[in-house]
């Protein structure tokens, strides 16, 4: 009787183990986050670049070079692909910013869209209502034109989608050789959408920027 008590204790022993060992912790979730960001980086040959190059560089990135600019304080990376007509959202000022974009998370894949309202619902163009507070830039999602809002169900707006504000122009095309903003994101999960920052994984955007009227 002894010698099946002891057995039934290693084996529950060996099971809680093998439980602890399936759990993945939030440091080992971040770690697999980096994994997924350096995988990205090295297989699209990005060259990361410093914000001090950045700002020497006249808040650009060298696209023939596949330059992002890596910002330290939030690990957003950014490509600015074109900086877009118009004027920047100067401070105190409110506005609305109509957006397109393509999601990936680079967890899952690089390649594979998770959400997009530039091949599917290209009818559905996000609204964002913008404010720049002395340089700080606050955003919320048009609930009522909002691809984002209806998959996430929030109408905030991802912290790294605000990054490239303070960089591009947000205007509309009114001649001939206009084009609105376009950026390239590498953004973390702890600047992503909702379901980023719940499952802790980072993903990669191309977003335009366009003034809404």
């Amino acid at each position: 009787m002894k010698t099946v008590k002891i057995l039934i204790c290693v084996v529950l022993s060996a099971l809680a183990f093998a439980a602890c060992s399936d759990t993945e912790t939030y440091a080992d979730q971040k770690k697999k986050e980096r994994s997924a960001i350096n995988r990205y980086i090295a297989n699209q040959k990005i060259k990361v670049i410093s914000e001090e190059q950045f700002f020497a560089q006249d808040t650009t990135t060298d696209v023939s070079k596949n330059e992002y600019v890596l910002f330290e304080s939030n690990g957003v990376c950014m490509q600015i692909v074109r900086k877009g007509c118009g004027e920047k959202i100067e401070e105190g000022e409110s506005t609305t910013v109509l957006c397109r974009f393509n999601e990936y998370n680079l967890i899952e894949s690089d390649t594979t869209l998770q959400l997009t309202n530039i091949y599917q619902y290209a009818w559905l163009v996000d609204k964002m209502n913008v404010r720049n507070t002395s340089g700080t830039f606050t955003a919320s999602f048009d609930t009522r034109s909002s691809l984002m809002y209806i998959r996430y169900k929030t109408a905030a707006v991802p912290s790294g989608w605000l990054v490239p504000l303070r960089y591009v122009n947000i205007g509309r095309p009114t001649k001939e050789g206009d084009e609105v903003a376009k950026v390239n994101l590498i953004v973390p999960h702890s600047e992503g959408q909702d379901d980023a920052a719940r499952y802790v994984y980072p993903c990669r955007y191309e977003i335009t920027f366009e003034r809404g009227r």
